[in-house]
């Protein structure tokens, strides 16, 4: 067999050699002009004959283009091992299956794809077959992405291994009522079969790349060796326009990750018609991977080529090739021999001579059949090459006809991605094509019956046989029984409850710092993952560089500019933190990856990434609820965080609604924590329910969010009072009360109003605490309010609860029960986000917040402008007592002029 890397793409082995001393003296001159002048020199001259002939008129591909041929060679295609009929018997039944499962799913109106996986059917079948690892592999096997469009086929696949039944296919799209199947790849709702979600195109092609690195690191950290892992990306060609596709190819690159390999389905469609109408796709890919330093495979063509080919002496086949666009190619899969003949053929005089060599019968073979993609030598050799390539990612690039086998009415046609369903006579004639043994009067009703050959029949048998020597069936997802982490040492968390003293502390470095102590944890430092997305002098983590390191797959190759310093930058092969520069949707790929290590690898790590809060859940939300369909743990830190706290930042930077997008994403547990014992005792109980002892009935596969902030003040001692650490994790709790803060009210039965205030916003009601009681005597007591989003989901819950029968108090109504006065609830968020409990207060509401554009100016005159400064607390504290008659309304106006509202 040819060394895949020896292989070199180019028109010449597709083509037989009219001149052999000719070309010989050519590559004899070069080897001279490399001998005598080196190889730059040759590579410069090259370059220049490149040029002139592009300007002279001559057509050849571009640097980074190969002519519109197959990578590999005919003659050096390796023989695939196994039993070929067999396969294509077993592919037959899949393709029948999806197909018949979409179809009778289109009477309930529920959608499905029927193309997609008509067109990739022998791209998942070879690798099923044989290249996919199973989970009980070398390592923990290989991660399939599997294109979501695609899903049909791989439930087919499944039934026809016995992992499915068909009440489930007939539940395909339909899970409410138990055995249903959902749309695409989603692990949350199918966890023994998905492992990762990829139908929100854009994501799987990034993930996959940073799960690939992602394995580097466990193995390069020592955690665990999962070398032998191989990352499977499929993709389409239309998916590769969304940006974040292509996003990291040159990470991927740059990093060696051959243990990767994206398969991209080219069947020059997307959802609405040609990916590229008057270009090419898939030279476009081609020029674009290996610009990024990708090794590129293309697929193209079947065996029926191979004739066309050796006729083609003249070059004039891969000059038309290269020419016609993708749309007219598709074109050609519509019509018959004749139009080919005149369209393709009889643009060019040799093409016209070869065409009279050919039948009508091998012309439509090849224009309509015969696709790279489509043929599992070709596709074999194709990932034979891919797994064999060291140094670099491989991308696949297989062309194919979208509704492959699926008839006329399918292949190619513009709005397959949107046709649901087949009539009983294309299932018919399908049926004659795949040459299945099902028969007219299974089609009862005219409903479309599911095929199987049996369970102990040969099909299967040989299809399981193959799975058991990859290492068991695939995809799948494994639950690994693994042991609690023990908790850290209890003195990390218990030395935040003393508070900060008369120092200024920010709620991000208070983060930072028990994180610092964290990673320190004999038994569980190593398994934390710190990710940051080029921000960590920021955040105050550059002390984290030399202790733990950066993680490079190459080390440190330099010498830093800070080496003579004691917080110098340093990379190591088996660093921990993960700097990924400026890029929030890596720093969320790594942190999925991550987050799923106890899954994907059986291996517990915890990630905590930490960002810049406006460029969190805004820009990557998307990939948030990635995360928690995946079933992802671990830490989301949104460091500087709030509407006013960025001094001078302005628009962009001013985040007042992170909390109300986390608050849309049910496995996210959203904290606004105000000081550091509450931070502290959030990230401990997080510990505990995501890696040790979770409570009966406690869902584990949730991911925490925390809001911290760069303003420094003075942290409090943790109060003693009872219900403080039930109330942290709760989402609220009563800081003080005016007595306990210590503040004078004139008149013992003073109006009295309950404050609710969040992360940042708790200074100023705290302040306003004082105003209200020293300059208009009234009491106010302070309350904390680290999550208004899981204040709400107690809430719903006890509604949910009232519906069944049960009687249960919602936990903020239990909190404030015989609070006297009207409750004011703050944030430095939109006034949205304290809203979400107003309807369970039976105190009269009301809410300040800071709703609009952010703008640049100082903290003090922004929550001016926002009015959620102490002052406006003050002012609208005594408009809600005014109201309910327990202070003259003369108070509001005076307080307004005072303070110059």
């Amino acid at each position: 067999m040819t060394d895949p890397q020896a292989i070199q793409p180019s028109a010449l082995d597709q083509l037989p050699d009219r001149d052999p001393e000719e070309t010989a003296e050519w590559q004899a001159s070069l080897d001279a002009v490399a001998q005598a002048a080196g190889p730059h020199r040759a590579a410069y001259l090259m370059r220049r004959t490149l040029e002139r002939a592009e300007g002279n008129g001559i057509a050849l591909p571009k640097l980074l283009e190969t002519d519109y041929v197959n990578t590999i060679p005919t003659a050096a295609e390796p023989s695939a091992p196994g039993d070929p009929e067999m396969e294509r018997r077993i592919t037959a039944w899949n393709r029948w299956n999806a197909a018949a499962m979409v179809t009778r799913g289109s009477k309930h109106g529920v959608g499905g794809h029927i193309a997609t996986f008509a067109s990739a059917a022998w791209l998942y079948e070879t690798g099923f077959n044989h290249f996919f690892q199973g989970k009980e592999a070398d390592g923990s096997g290989d991660q399939l992405y599997i294109q979501g469009h695609a899903s049909p086929g791989i439930y087919a696949r499944a039934f026809l291994d016995g992992r499915l039944t068909e009440r489930h296919l007939d539940n395909f799209r339909q899970e409410s009522g138990g055995e249903g199947l959902p749309s695409y790849p989603h692990p949350r709702r199918l966890p023994w079969l998905w492992e990762f979600p990829t139908v929100s195109m854009g994501l799987g092609p990034l993930s996959a790349i940073y799960q690939a690195r992602f394995n580097r690191y466990l193995t390069n950290r020592g955690i665990k060796d999962v070398s032998a892992s191989h990352v499977w990306a499929f993709l389409g060609d239309g998916e590769m326009d969304e940006p974040e596709s292509t996003a990291a190819l040159a990470l991927a690159s740059r990093e060696g990750l051959d243990n990767l390999t994206f398969v991209i389905n080219c069947n020059l469609q997307r959802l609405d018609g040609p990916v590229r109408a008057n270009f090419k796709i898939v030279q476009e890919l081609e020029a674009q991977f290996r610009g990024a330093g990708w090794n590129v495979i293309k697929s193209l063509w079947g065996s029926a080529w191979d004739e066309l080919f050796q006729l083609d002496t003249t070059g004039a086949l891969v000059r038309r090739l290269r020419e016609v666009p993708d749309a007219q190619v598709q074109t050609y899969q519509t019509r018959g021999a004749a139009y080919i003949r005149e369209d393709f053929f009889g643009k060019d005089p040799a093409l016209a001579e070869m065409a009279k060599l050919l039948s009508d019968d091998k012309i439509l073979e090849c224009f309509h059949l015969s696709r790279g993609g489509h043929e599992a030598r070709k596709v074999y050799a194709a990932y034979k090459a891919a797994v064999g390539f060291k140094g670099a990612p491989t991308v696949i690039l297989a062309q194919t006809v979208k509704g492959h086998t699926l008839g006329e009415g399918f292949a190619s046609k513009n709005a397959n991605h949107q046709m649901k369903k087949l009539s009983v006579d294309e299932f018919k004639a399908m049926r004659d094509l795949l040459e299945l043994p099902i028969s007219d009067a299974q089609f009862v009703d005219g409903v479309v019956p599911y095929g199987h050959p049996g369970a102990d029949s040969p099909e299967v048998r040989y299809l399981q046989e193959r799975r058991a020597a990859l290492g068991g069936p695939a995809p799948a997802r494994r639950s690994h029984a693994l042991a609690p982490l023990p908790a850290p040492a209890d003195k990390a968390f218990a030395s935040f409850d003393k508070g900060s003293g008369s120092q200024n502390v920010a709620t991000t470095m208070a983060f930072v710092r028990l994180v610092k102590d964290l990673v320190r944890d004999k038994e569980t430092g190593k398994r934390w993952v710190p990710i940051v997305p080029d921000e960590a002098r920021t955040f105050g983590m550059e002390s984290l560089f030399p202790s733990l390191g950066i993680y490079s797959p190459k080390g440190q190759t330099y010498e830093p500019v800070d080496r003579d310093q004691l917080m110098y930058y340093k990379e190591a092969e088996n660093g921990q933190i993960l700097n990924e520069g400026i890029t929030e949707a890596g720093s969320m790929a790594d942190f999925i990856a991550a987050s799923t290590a106890y899954s994907t690898h059986g291996e517990a790590m915890i990630p905590f990434y930490i960002f810049y809060s406006m460029f969190g859940w805004q820009r990557t939300a998307d990939q948030m609820w990635q995360l928690g369909d995946q079933l992802g743990r671990g830490f989301l830190v949104g460091a500087t965080a709030g509407r006013t706290t960025l001094t001078g930042e302005g628009l962009q930077h001013a985040d007042g609604h992170s909390p109300v997008i986390a608050a849309t994403n049910p496995a996210a547990l959203s904290y606004d924590p105000a000081f550091a014992y509450e931070i502290a005792a959030i990230v401990k109980d997080g510990l505990r329910r995501m890696y040790g002892e979770a409570a009966p009935g406690e869902d584990r596969d949730v991911f925490y969010y925390l809001t911290v902030y760069n303003e420094p003040m003075p942290q409090p001692a943790k109060p003693s009072s009872p219900g403080v650490d039930e109330g942290i994790l709760k989402g609220l709790y009563r800081f003080n009360t005016a007595e306990s803060a210590g503040v004078q009210v004139a008149a013992a039965n003073a109006p009295r109003i309950q404050l609710l205030a969040s992360g940042t916003a708790i200074h100023w009601a705290l302040k306003a605490q004082k105003l209200l009681a020293e300059e208009w005597g009234v009491a106010a007591d302070v309350w904390s309010a680290t999550s208004w989003t899981e204040l709400r989901r107690d809430a719903l819950d006890a509604d949910a609860a009232l519906l069944r029968g049960e009687e249960r108090l919602p936990y903020v109504r239990r909190a404030l029960q015989g609070a006297e006065g009207p409750v004011l609830a703050v944030s430095d968020y939109m006034r949205q986000v304290p809203d979400q409990i107003a309807q369970w207060v039976e105190q009269d509401w009301s809410s300040l917040g800071a709703d609009g554009f952010g703008l640049s100016d100082t903290r003090e005159a922004a929550r001016r402008h926002f009015g959620v400064d102490a002052e406006s607390i003050v002012v609208a504290a005594l408009a809600q007592l005014a109201r309910r008659g327990e202070v003259k309304a003369a108070s509001v106006k005076e307080a307004r002029e005072r303070y110059g509202l």
